[in-house]
């Protein structure tokens, strides 16, 4: 796996099978991905599929540039409705914006996301979890690396006063027993044992 930090999302590459990323940033941010890319001898061909882990404007904004350049879409299900919720945020800021041509995308639920990314080389599987936004999903990889973009960290459970949804997503990945999780906003959080306290609170 290799972070490609361009811009203020971390966007992963992993490099297993068909090469997959994981989030972009901002519209207008494609020629500092280029350069991001090419510092890690990675080529646009090499770049299978690009997953958004939910389609707010900072996740998603070079994923209609990328699919023109013939990476594919993965569209999870409960995300279609949402390809386009950024569309008029980039059309006020003036930005350089390519709209997303969903009718292209590889769209999968998460119950055959395991299948599907065995098919193109990749161990683990997506699952949703919602409590950030209604279309946010996470990646989970069988080696322990797991990719939640902006899902509140589970030592937030405790600050709210309603955390049934934060702590049921947190119930989920835990359950796939995660080493890593990778943020689109945050450093890299090492999973501890003590990590399924919180879900007691």
């Amino acid at each position: 796996m290799i972070k490609l930090k361009y811009g203020n999302t971390n966007t992963f590459f992993i490099q297993e099978g068909s090469g997959l990323v994981v989030d972009t940033d901002y519209a207008g941010t494609l020629p500092p991905f280029y350069k991001a890319i090419k510092q890690n001898n990675i080529r646009v061909k090499d770049i299978g599929y690009v997953l958004a882990t939910h389609y707010h404007p900072d996740h998603m904004g070079i994923v209609g540039e990328l699919v023109r350049q013939g990476v594919k879409l993965l569209l999870i299900d409960a995300q279609r409705d949402f390809v386009h919720f950024s569309d008029a945020i980039f059309e006020r800021d003036g930005l350089p914006y390519v709209p997303i041509d969903e009718t292209r995308a590889t769209v999968i639920s998460c119950g055959e996301s395991r299948a599907f990314l065995s098919i193109i080389g990749i161990h683990g599987e997506i699952i949703h979890t919602p409590s950030h936004s209604e279309d946010s999903v996470s990646l989970a990889l069988d080696d322990g690396d797991c990719f939640v973009g902006d899902l509140d960290p589970i030592e937030y459970i405790g600050a709210y006063q309603d955390n049934r949804a934060l702590k049921s997503d947190w119930e989920h990945i835990l359950s796939l027993n995660p080493k890593r999780i990778f943020y689109a906003h945050r450093p890299e959080k090492i999973m501890e044992y003590k990590s399924t306290a919180y879900l007691s609170r």
